[in-house]
Order: structure tokens, then C-alpha cells, then sequence
């Protein structure tokens, strides 16, 4: 039971921490949209044209609605605190998981609905979608580690936080 606990653990935290450095990753836009300009041969060529027009668009989008992009980075921060619970007790807050899983899927609706919306070009909503596609493979793996732990577990125990 214990190596359970520990391997559902180590995944959530290296989940928790992704979370975080992709919201992170929003704060500095300006910054970032520079250096890929001031780097742009580290790129495919297919990107330079989108690269550019991402470039010219922050730079012409005022400081309060780029303060938009720092409540994304927020909500990633508080996002992740709700995986904390399944760190703590990963039975008691498997909804967490759920949660995160319905999350995962619905990043391909709203990338393929509001990127044609956006002018967003195909390959970066496929880039979108893998985020997506990628948060899930930690979340089914725990949720199959949770699980099995379940299996374990008697029903009347329901805090492993001191395991």
C-alpha cells in the first residue's frame, strides 16, 4: 500500500508542478514573444509567419487586456492546488482526478471551436490539444493507481495521510 501511495504521490507533485510552469510560462508574454522573434531560426520555417503576427499582436494589445493573460497564469496556480488534496489522500479526493480528466478532454472542443474563431492556425490547435492529450496519461495512470489502492484499502479507512 505504501509504494502505492508513493508512486500515486510523486506523480501528482511532478503533475502539480507542470501545471504551475505552464501557467508561469503566461506572465512573461512579452518577454517570451521577443526572444522567439530575436530567435527565430531556432523555429520551422512554417511557424516564422504565425511567430510574427503573435509578436505584432501582443505588441499592440494594451498592458490591461495582456493583464488577461496573467489571471491564465493564476488560474494554472490554483488549478493545481486541488490536486494537493489527491497528494494528501488520494481516495478521499480521487474527484480531483476527474475533475483534471474532463478538464484534459475539453481542451479539444474549445481549441478546435474557438481557435477557427480566433484566426488560431490548425497546427497550433493540434499544439493546443496536446497539452490536453498529454495531462491525461498522469491522470489515468493515477486514477488506476487510485484504483488498485482502493482494492487495498478497507472501506472504513479513509485518511492515509499519516502513511
Amino acid at each position: 500500500m505504501k509504494t502505492e501511495i508513493k508512486k500515486i504521490r510523486q506523480v501528482v507533485l511532478v503533475f502539480i508542478v507542470l501545471l504551475v510552469l505552464s501557467g508561469v510560462t503566461a506572465f512573461p508574454l512579452v518577454t517570451e514573444v521577443n526572444w522567439m522573434v530575436a530567435n527565430i531560426q531556432s523555429f520551422p520555417t512554417f511557424f516564422h509567419v504565425w511567430i510574427y503576427k503573435v509578436y505584432d499582436a501582443v505588441h499592440a494589445t494594451p498592458s490591461i487586456v495582456l493583464y488577461g493573460t496573467d489571471w491564465l497564469a493564476f488560474a494554472h496556480i490554483i488549478i493545481s492546488l486541488f490536486f494537493v488534496g489527491v497528494y494528501q489522500d488520494p481516495i478521499r479526493n480521487k474527484f480531483s482526478i476527474n475533475v483534471g480528466i474532463a478538464a484534459c478532454v475539453a481542451v479539444f472542443p474549445l481549441a478546435f471551436i474557438c481557435g477557427p474563431i480566433r484566426d488560431i492556425p490548425f497546427y497550433h490547435q493540434v499544439i493546443d490539444c496536446c497539452f490536453g492529450l498529454l495531462g491525461l496519461i498522469p491522470l489515468f495512470y493515477i486514477k488506476h493507481k487510485i484504483k488498485q489502492l482502493e482494492k487495498q484499502v478497507p472501506a472504513n479507512l479513509a485518511d492515509l495521510r499519516t502513511v
